[in-house]
């Protein structure tokens, strides 16, 4: 038998858009309820693909650190007979913190966790139904559709979740395979490709664009698939796939459009994400996917329906967490009328490549296209004494100024730890930092920090060229 509880904001989805939701709202006194279909909360995203992904990876990098580190010194080759767990032995322990943390937030900041799958009966009430069949209906003046998304899975790719595998079932391999296709050129394709490279995988990529991370400086991904061709990897650019089916015996066949064919043990498929709404009967609300399978939304995060908003990967690209969470901040802040700080163009970007990438700002076309100009301030990670020691030599820095080269507008790094290092362009952007201060500050001596003060110095010695030119 069915109850009707009132909410003020009532959150669909307890992922990285949903929490940062839920806190936001039951921060300035509203009656806030989370549904998540799981007794965790995390998301599955992030708690079947974000953190064993990256503790995957976070044993690849090591292995590949040392590599560059020994200089030959050690044979840290991987057997053929690696189970894909064993390289994640920490990732049960990681998530149960994860998600006491997420349960405890909930609980100090008093929010209703509900537990069960939501569906919608009209635009202001929604149904949850829990696993014993019990069903409740939850009323809120503002909901929030924070869901997530799942693997587009194209008519020509034929995914059986063994030997042909979507970003979702690809952690459920038993062994690391001797070679393996991965399609598309996107986040989630390149993390794994480069991923599955560093464990000693023959890693073909297959993309229909000209260059992968379409949405990143060319630099940093020019250097990307530099590094990773170099690892041993190869890279199909401009090539359309046809078909992909398992042979039934031994290999997954590739059929390209040009008529070339490719054997390979496993293949990836990776090719975006749709929203995951199966079962919510949004129609019911009066929502209808876009024709690319998202929710679509205006500036304010809200969709076409008074008082229903939605963010995260359930509205599309970029799809990560950090984006997410500040979706979800700023569509509750734009839904209850809360002062909103137009910090959207200083969220960080974080791929979690091997090396890593990262940007913040605007990219020095961006800066062009809308100043007329930019100065731009270079560091490669080979000038550094730490990128020497950490044999991270291959690193990349790029500082990006306005025409006169003193404000700091953007930053975007190629190299491991660029999602750690890009946050000091963060602040230098929030702050409105003028690039002198790189210059007036000390750094740690060997740092990789260092390339702040080193691309500082190119932006100031070309400003100095162009006012010596301007004289």
């Amino acid at each position: 038998m069915s109850r009707t509880n009132e909410f003020d904001v009532l959150i669909v989805g307890g992922g990285p858009a949903g929490m940062k939701a839920a806190v936001q709202a039951a921060k300035v006194g509203k009656r806030v309820a989370i549904v998540e279909r799981e007794t965790g909360l995390g998301g599955e995203c992030v708690r079947r693909g974000t953190i064993p992904s990256k503790t995957m990876r976070e044993t690849a990098a090591y292995l590949a650190g040392l590599r560059n580190r020994s200089a030959g010194a050690f044979d840290i080759e991987l057997g053929a007979d690696v189970k894909v767990a064993s390289l994640m032995k920490r990732v049960e322990d990681v998530l149960l913190h994860h998600e006491q943390y997420l349960g405890d937030q909930i609980s100090r900041n008093n929010i209703a966790q509900l537990t069960g799958r939501a569906h919608f009966v009209d635009d202001e009430h929604v149904a949850i139904v829990k696993r014993n069949g019990d069903e409740a209906v939850v009323r809120a003046e503002t909901i929030l559709l924070a869901t997530g998304s799942r693997p587009r899975t194209p008519d020509n790719v034929s995914v059986d979740h063994e030997h042909i595998l979507d970003s979702d079932s690809i952690l459920s391999l038993i062994y690391l395979p001797r070679s393996l296709v991965v399609l598309g050129g996107g986040v989630i394709a390149c993390e794994f490709a480069s991923i599955f490279a560093a464990l000693g995988v023959e890693v073909t990529v297959i993309d229909k664009y000209s260059r992968p991370l379409g949405f990143i400086d060319p630099e940093l991904t020019d250097r990307f698939v530099e590094s990773f061709e170099a690892s041993g990897g190869r890279f199909l650019t401009d090539t359309n796939v046809a078909s992909v089916r398992w042979d039934g015996v031994s290999s997954v066949i590739v059929q390209l459009d040009n008529g070339d064919v490719i054997r390979t043990e496993k293949c990836l498929c990776a090719l975006g994400r749709v929203a995951s709404v199966a079962g919510l009967n949004i129609e019911a609300a009066g929502i209808e996917l876009n024709s690319r399978g998202h929710i679509p939304v205006d500036e304010n995060l809200q969709t076409c329906v008074p008082g229903i908003y939605a963010a995260g990967d359930v509205i599309g690209p970029p799809a990560l967490a950090t984006t997410a969470m500040d979706q979800g901040r700023r569509a509750i802040c734009n839904a209850l009328g809360l002062p909103l700080e137009d910090a959207a163009a200083v969220v960080p970007i974080g791929i979690y490549t091997i090396p890593e990438i990262a940007c913040v700002g605007e990219s020095e076309e961006e800066v062009t296209k809308r100043l007329g100009g930019a100065i731009v301030g270079r560091s490669p990670f080979s000038e550094l004494a730490r990128g020497h020691i950490s044999g991270n030599t291959t690193g990349f820095f790029k500082l990006v100024c306005d025409p006169d080269g003193r404000k700091v507008l953007g930053a975007q790094i190629f190299g491991e730890l660029a999602t750690e290092l890009v946050h000091v362009a963060q602040i230098a952007i929030y702050a409105q930092l003028e690039v002198d201060a790189f210059l007036e500050n000390v750094f740690n001596y060997p740092t990789l920090a260092e390339c702040y003060r080193v691309a500082a110095l190119d932006v100031t010695g070309k400003r100095s060229a162009l006012a010596s030119k301007a004289a």
